[in-house]
């Protein structure tokens, strides 16, 4: 009776691998004997990989073998950033208001105009209520930027940069209203020390808050940005140091020479950076170069270098009232070129992410 059993279940495999869908022949041997289990699941991948290439492929649908020409169903390998617009507005009132942090608190400590140490501890203190704001918004509930908080990771730059962003918001804001306070109230001592706390604590957190942005986006896979990973930090800080300086300016402080010196330094290393991004040649940079991301990326960095550079130059040797003018055309495109910079490298991660070749070095 075994015998006989084992004889019919033979010819049922028989009948059943002979035949294959679609009407055509199948390659799959006859009985189990002439091939391993591994052969055989090595014909079925071929018979799947060949009607995948000519049939869109659907969810649950066999696996074709991945190529260099097609890749595994086409499928990019890394998933794009799912940031909504916040996240690069993020990223520009973060570096604008770390440095005007940073501003601040060191014209304080030399003894510059007390009207731009007010405006750059309000800008700081606006950039700290404005940035969880959008942070919070991208996340979509108050309950997960409260959970990001749970813990502190010293390895990780997302949780060390949301603890900068706590820091920072709470010295930035507590040396603004205590200054506000002082002057319209008059010198007060426990004042004056919630001042001094919240300026130290805004300039020791608003450097990093300036520039973790870009060790955040350096630190992931996608090609684009990890390329770059030694430069970004350096980049965004100094894209957010123009973009501070130059709304220092719009606020009335044009006749500062260290507001002129720090935004032609800022314009001249962005201009650097710009030739060195340039000179470059790898394909996962492309994006940075090419299509819609590469637009954004190279107008932003002629705004926010080149561009304010000549126009800084200019002011030295114009008149003053025509300096004036120039400086304000020079703040104006840093805070645009600021802006697009962020926007742009955003745009060409998504684009680096969607090339599936790129982390296979094919």
């Amino acid at each position: 009776m075994a015998i006989a059993g084992r004889d019919v279940r033979d010819k049922s495999a028989k009948e059943i691998n002979t035949e294959a869908p679609m009407g055509k022949p199948s390659s799959l041997p006859a009985t189990s004997d002439q091939f391993t289990r591994e052969q055989r699941l090595e014909v079925i991948r071929q018979e799947a990989g060949q009607k995948a290439l000519s049939q869109p492929a659907t969810a649950g649908a066999a696996f074709p073998q991945a190529s260099p020409e097609n890749g595994y169903y086409q499928i990019p390998l890394l998933k794009e950033p799912p940031w909504t617009w916040e996240i690069p507005l993020y990223f520009f009132v973060g570096g604008a208001a770390g440095a005007a942090a940073v501003i601040g608190a060191i014209a304080d400590y030399t003894g510059a105009d007390r009207k731009l140490v007010r405006d750059a501890r309000w800008i700081a203190a606006a950039g700290s209520v404005i940035s969880p704001a959008l942070l919070i918004s991208d996340l979509g509930r108050s309950e997960r930027f409260l959970a990001m908080l749970r813990v502190f990771k010293w390895r990780s730059p997302m949780s060390v940069g949301v603890w900068t962003l706590v820091g920072f918001s709470s010295g930035a804001t507590a040396a603004a209203f205590a200054g506000h306070l002082q002057d319209r109230y008059g010198p007060s001592l426990p004042l004056r020390v919630v001042e001094n706390a919240g300026q130290a604590a805004s300039l020791a957190f608003g450097l990093p808050f300036s520039n973790y942005t870009g060790v955040l986006i350096g630190a992931t896979t996608i090609p684009a940005w990890n390329r770059n990973v030694g430069n970004l930090p350096l980049h965004f800080g100094a894209s957010g140091l123009s973009a501070a300086v130059g709304i220092l300016e719009l606020l009335g402080h044009r006749k500062s020479r260290a507001l002129q010196a720090l935004g032609l330094g800022a314009a001249i290393f962005e201009t650097l950076e710009g030739f060195r991004l340039e000179s470059r040649f790898h394909e996962s940079l492309e994006p940075l170069k090419r299509g819609p991301s590469g637009w954004i990326t190279r107008t932003g960095g002629a705004l926010a270098g080149p561009l304010p550079a000549l126009l800084r130059a200019a002011s030295l040797f114009s008149e003053r009232e025509h300096s004036q003018r120039l400086r304000t055309m020079a703040a104006w495109s840093s805070i645009a070129g600021s802006l697009l910079t962020r926007i742009g490298w955003i745009a060409a991660g998504r684009a680096s992410a969607r090339n599936w070749k790129l982390p296979l070095e094919i």
